[in-house]
């Protein structure tokens, strides 16, 4: 379980391609810290540290990921949002954010204003996920508020610590980030559906 509040940035320095999986090597500076087996969220996806060497570790991503997410289109020097899981008895920052990425989603727009930033993302309806006004949604594994929220899309509004130490201050019109969409918003989403 992790909470959505980055703790790092990470670097992508080798990707391997075996058979329908994807091994990724990413530098970063929490590396001499990991250990095998030890759950990342990278960009929002839980993946599990399979091998450690010097200040690189290695993870692996498996079909139903690529599928799901935006990892197939990551690059070597591509830099991504780390956060390690959450350690029991921790205050919870941001909200429950399990690693399981639900879909992707298309920046619309970005502006400035004024000290803050605003994004705009649109999303595939048909998936059936749903945000709600001033609900949480985790954006390439970062916890944020929803604001305008619509039928496919919603924004949010990034304060300067945010925009400054995760990947956000690289999206333009055409990212395509992860979405986690909250675990309780959910629920309650599946138990309404079974009740029709």
């Amino acid at each position: 379980m992790f909470t959505g509040i980055i703790e790092t940035l990470g670097s992508v320095v080798e990707i391997i391609q075996e058979k329908e999986n994807i091994h990724l090597k990413i530098a970063s500076s929490i590396t001499n810290e990991l250990k095998i087996d030890q759950s990342v969220a990278h960009n929002g996806i839980c993946l599990t540290v399979v091998a450690i060497e010097d200040a690189i570790y290695t993870v692996t991503a498996i079909k139903e990921t690529i599928e799901k997410t935006n990892i197939a289109s990551w690059k070597t020097n591509d830099i991504i949002n780390l956060e390690r899981a959450m350690k029991l008895g921790d205050r919870l920052d941001g909200h429950i954010v399990q690693g399981h990425v639900d879909q992707i989603g298309i920046c619309k727009e970005t502006k400035e204003a004024n000290g803050s930033w605003y994004f705009t993302f649109e999303y595939n309806k048909n998936l059936q996920n749903i945000t709600i006004e001033k609900g949480s949604i985790t954006i390439n594994g970062t916890s944020l508020t929803v604001i305008n929220s619509k039928l496919n899309e919603f924004s949010v509004a990034i304060i300067p610590y945010t925009y400054e130490n995760t990947n956000f201050k690289n999206f333009k019109v055409g990212t395509v980030v992860n979405l986690e969409f909250d675990v309780i918003g959910k629920y309650v989403k599946r138990i309404q559906d079974l009740r029709i």
